[in-house]
């Protein structure tokens, strides 16, 4: 009955984006109660990211509201989703607004930004070898691991 309960919550709340609350762990149900306060809230986040068994995904590809070890967060995931289209438009040419907003939100120093839109460029095809999100966004972690300068931002 409570695995009803919170999954109707999340359903009925999915869509929020905020970071919850750090005691109540990251995860789907974090950001769900995000900017509640109260024990209540605090439980059903707690209840809802253990149902769902999301918090080690989140941790693994800093998503979620979680911070692992990368720099993807769920602002990142929701923009990539967002404007996947024109994101992959950008990285093919190595410009563009959409590509300028990823480089922003990965917080990639201005100086460093003319490198991350070549390199993007350049590994296009590996970076874009999926047309999933998350695995788009892992691959171009990888990518960035493997360069001497965009490595520090992963």
């Amino acid at each position: 009955m409570l695995k009803r309960i919170a999954l109707g919550c999340v359903l009925a709340l999915g869509s929020a984006a905020a970071f919850a609350d750090s005691d109540a762990g990251c995860g789907i149900g974090s950001q769900v109660w995000a900017g509640q306060s109260g024990k209540a809230p605090k439980i059903l986040a707690a209840t809802t990211n253990g149902l769902f068994l999301n918090q080690l995904f989140g941790i693994t590809f800093g998503t979620l509201g979680c911070n692992g070890t990368g720099t993807v967060t769920a602002k990142v995931v929701t923009f990539t989703n967002e404007n996947a289209e024109n994101l992959a438009r950008d990285m093919a040419v190595g410009q563009g607004e959409n590509l300028n907003i990823l480089a922003e939100l990965l917080q990639i120093k201005s100086q460093d930004k003319a490198r991350f839109f070549a390199v993007s460029k350049a590994n296009f095809k590996d970076i874009y070898a999926s047309d999933n999100t998350l695995e788009v966004l892992a691959s171009l972690q990888q990518v960035m691991a493997k360069d001497d300068v965009l490595k520090a931002y992963v």
